[in-house]
């Protein structure tokens, strides 16, 4: 997989207070934060961001997913 000059897999990920590194992944819907390892959350880019969604978000619009609308739709 190739990536754009500038883009990393880190976009997505919140970084905690007290937390040396970005290291927990969080929802761009609703925020939610996930411990430990990288979830397989579902990643879409939109603007040349990545955008990462959490199961609960990625559930409840997965038709708009699939049909590659940007998440400022659902």
């Amino acid at each position: 997989m190739t990536s754009l000059p500038g883009d990393s897999d880190n976009s997505g990920s919140v970084r905690l207070p007290g937390t040396a590194q970005a290291s927990h992944l969080g929802c761009a819907r609703c925020g939610t934060t996930a411990d430990g390892p990288q979830p397989t959350w579902p990643c879409s880019v939109e603007n040349g961001t990545r955008n990462y969604f959490c199961e609960s978000c990625a559930r409840a619009n997965i038709r708009a997913i699939e049909g590659r609308l940007d998440s400022a739709w659902w």
